[in-house]
C-alpha cells in the first residue's frame, strides 16, 4: 500500500504540472518557462542523486551511451517541453493533459518501428483507442485546438524517443540521467529563452516555476522510481498511467475549464485501451547474450543469477553486475533485458537481450 501510495502521489504531482503550466505561461515565454521547470526538475533530483552518489559514480559512459544520453537531453528535455508549453497557449489545459496519453502510443509504435520490440494484438488495440479519443478531444477545440493536439503530439513524439534512449543508456542511474537531463536542458532553453525575450516576470513567478518543476517533475521522478522499486516497473507505470486524467481533473477544478462530452467519451476510450497497452506482452524462447551493465533489479525475476550471501532475493539493488548467456521463455515486456528481434527465429540473439 505504501509503494502504491508513492505511486499516486508521484501520478499527482506530474499530473499538477499540466495546468499549473498554463497558469504560468502568463508570466513566461514557453522557453523561458521551459527552462526554469527543468532547472527545478534538476534541484528536486539533486539530492537523491546525492543519497545515492557511491552507486551513480561506479561506472563511466562509454561514447554510445554518451550519445543515447545526450539525444535524451536534446527530445526529452530541451524540445519536447517547448512544443508541450506552446501547446498550452492555444487550448485548455484539460484538453492537453488528456492528450499527453498519445506519449504512450508513440513510445509503444516507436518500439516497434525503431527498437525491434514486439506490440501485440491488445497492444494495437490500444494504441487504436488512445488515437482515437485524441481526435476526439482535437477536434473539439477548433482551429486552435487542432494546432495544440498537433504540437502536444509532436511533444509526445518527443518524449517518445527520450523513453528509449534513456532505456537504452547503461551505467548511469535514472536519478542521475534525471540530473543532467535537467541542468542541460534547463540552462539551453534559458539561453535561448532570454535571447527571444527579456525577462519580465516576478521574482515571485520565478520561484513558482522553479517549485513546479522540483515538485511536479524532480519529486514525481523520485517517488516513481521508488515505487518501482517496490512495485515493479509494470504495476507502477500502471498508476502514473493516471496523470493526464488528474491533470485533466485539476485544471477542471482550480482553472475552470469546462468539462464537455467530448472529453467524457475521450477518458472513456481511454482507460480501456490504456489498460489494453499494459496487457499487451508475448512469450517466446529467446536468448540472452553475455552483457555487462548496471540497473537496479531484484534477484528473484530468473534474470539476476548471482548471489548475495545472507540477503533476500526481493530486495532491490543497483550495482555493476554481469550476465551470462541464457535460453528460455516466458512472458515479457520489452524492458532492459528484452530488446530482441521477433523474427521468424525469435531465439536468435539479435544483439543484448
Amino acid at each position: 500500500m505504501y509503494a502504491f501510495s508513492l505511486a499516486l502521489l508521484s501520478a499527482l504531482l506530474f499530473g499538477a504540472s499540466t495546468p499549473a503550466s498554463k497558469a504560468l505561461l502568463a508570466s513566461f515565454e514557453p522557453f523561458q518557462l521551459a527552462g526554469l521547470l527543468y532547472l527545478g526538475a534538476a534541484l528536486g533530483m539533486a539530492p537523491v542523486v546525492a543519497l545515492s552518489r557511491r552507486t551513480a559514480a561506479s561506472t563511466r559512459l562509454d561514447r554510445a551511451n554518451g550519445l543515447r544520453l545526450a539525444g535524451a537531453v536534446l527530445f526529452g528535455g530541451v524540445v519536447g517541453p517547448v512544443l508541450f508549453l506552446a501547446a498550452l497557449r492555444l487550448t485548455l489545459a484539460g484538453s492537453v493533459s488528456l492528450l499527453l496519453n498519445l506519449e504512450m502510443v508513440a513510445t509503444a509504435v516507436l518500439g516497434v518501428l525503431l527498437f525491434r520490440e514486439h506490440l501485440g494484438r491488445a497492444g494495437w488495440l490500444g494504441v487504436a483507442g488512445v488515437v482515437a479519443a485524441g481526435a476526439l478531444v482535437a477536434g473539439n477545440g477548433g482551429w486552435p485546438g487542432l494546432v495544440g493536439a498537433l504540437l502536444t503530439a509532436a511533444a509526445c513524439l518527443c518524449w517518445a524517443l527520450d523513453n528509449h534512449l534513456t532505456a537504452l543508456v547503461d551505467g548511469i542511474t535514472p536519478a542521475r540521467s534525471t540530473l543532467v537531463k535537467g541542468v542541460v536542458a534547463g540552462a539551453t532553453n534559458l539561453a535561448i529563452g532570454f535571447a527571444v525575450a527579456p525577462l519580465v516576470a516576478t521574482p515571485a513567478a520565478i520561484g513558482a516555476a522553479l517549485a513546479v518543476g522540483a515538485f511536479s517533475y524532480g519529486a514525481s521522478i523520485a517517488l516513481y522510481i521508488v515505487s518501482a522499486h517496490e512495485l515493479g516497473a509494470t504495476r507502477a507505470q500502471a498508476v502514473f498511467a493516471s496523470a493526464p486524467f488528474l491533470g485533466a481533473a485539476l485544471a477542471v477544478a482550480f482553472l475552470d475549464e469546462p468539462v464537455g462530452a467530448v472529453h467524457v467519451a475521450a477518458a472513456a476510450i481511454l482507460l480501456p485501451s490504456i489498460a489494453s497497452l499494459f496487457l499487451s506482452q508475448h512469450a517466446h524462447v529467446h536468448v540472452h547474450v553475455p552483457v555487462l551493465h548496471i540497473h537496479s533489479h531484484r534477484h528473484d525475476d530468473a534474470h539476476h543469477l548471482h548471489e548475495h550471501p545472507g540477503e533476500s532475493p526481493e530486495h532491490r539493488h543497483s550495482h555493476v553486475h554481469g550476465h551470462g548467456r541464457l535460453e528460455h521463455a516466458h512472458p515479457h515486456w520489452p524492458d532492459i533485458h528484452h530488446r530482441h528481434g521477433h523474427s521468424s527465429q525469435a531465439s536468435s540473439p539479435l544483439g543484448p537481450s
